[in-house]
């Protein structure tokens, strides 16, 4: 069977069906990493249901599409699904969109994907960028596995209670974080999971202001507060799974009390975490429980 040849690829053209949801991936930052069948259904489509309706007009004139987003956020999904319901009973298309990557995860557009397969309609998924797999494929994790968790419970016991189950799991953790809270997540993360797992810090992916930066989790929370511009953008955290003998231990775990003398001492010069290693060396104690200690002991002396 003779192969197509360029031209008659350039040929095909994707057009979006009556009756279909399309779940359509759009770029996380870099507008030339819209895939081309996305492009074919964006243009297409009937309706575009997108989160930010200003965030999609700018892609949709990027790229020539005439076609007007229809607003559908965290805020009126529930109001807005059976209008879209009818408009897929009617034989009408739906190209569903979030302002950058997967509609559907962490962003809004699961209670309508829902709603169409219980009323029959068919879904179809158009992938493309993904902060999640452009992370992950940059970090050289030691895991075999990962697992997504999003975004962190904003309510302290659910937090603590999720990643009370996910710390055991042999797979790195992949977080997203808005910029007011990294700081005080990274911190957090390493009181909790201890600091001697390896972190992935991936802020501003394909954007002009990329960086990803690999660290001891420990020395997380001084790396970020080191350059105010650290804090700027949106990320992408990778706690990279435990080594088979590292011991998970928090601010609770036991310190001798030479140890801690010796560790509040050094906090009145050095970083938590440069305390806490030096605190390690000179008594033996675990580096890990020394530095979880040492968040806490700052943190009183700053109040």
């Amino acid at each position: 069977m003779q192969k197509p040849s360029a031209r008659d690829v350039d040929a095909i053209v994707f057009r979006a069906e009556a009756g279909s949801l399309y779940v359509v991936a759009t770029p996380i930052g870099n507008l030339r990493d819209a895939g081309l069948r996305a492009l074919d259904i964006l243009r297409t489509a009937d309706v575009i249901a997108a989160e930010d309706t200003r965030v999609t007009a700018q892609l949709l004139a990027h790229y020539g599409i005439a076609t007007r987003a229809r607003a559908l956020h965290e805020h009126n999904e529930l109001a807005r699904i059976p209008a879209l319901l009818g408009e897929l009973a009617a034989g009408r298309s739906i190209a569903l969109v979030s302002d950058a990557g997967t509609p559907a995860i962490s962003d809004p557009g699961a209670r309508l994907v829902r709603a169409a397969l219980d009323a029959g309609h068919r879904v179809v998924p158009i992938p493309g960028a993904s902060a999640i797999a452009a992370a992950v494929s940059a970090a050289g994790l030691s895991a075999a596995r990962f697992a997504f968790v999003g975004f962190l419970p904003l309510k302290a016991k659910e937090r603590a209670a999720l990643i009370a189950v996910l710390a055991k799991l042999p797979a790195a953790l992949v977080l997203f974080e808005a910029p007011h809270r990294v700081v005080s997540t990274v911190t957090w993360l390493a009181q909790t999971l201890g600091g001697r797992r390896r972190m992935v810090v991936a802020r501003e992916l394909t954007k002009a202001f990329e960086s990803i930066a690999s660290l001891a989790l420990a020395d997380a929370p001084a790396w970020f507060a080191g350059n105010a511009d650290r804090q700027r953008g949106e990320f992408v955290l990778i706690v990279d799974a435990a080594e088979p003998d590292a011991r998970n231990v928090t601010a609770d775990a036991p310190i001798d009390e030479d140890a801690e003398r010796m560790l509040s001492v050094l906090l009145d010069e050095l970083p938590p975490s440069r305390a806490a290693h030096v605190a390690a060396q000179l008594t033996g104690a675990p580096r890990d429980a020394l530095y979880a200690r040492a968040v806490v002991l700052r943190e009183r002396q700053s109040l």
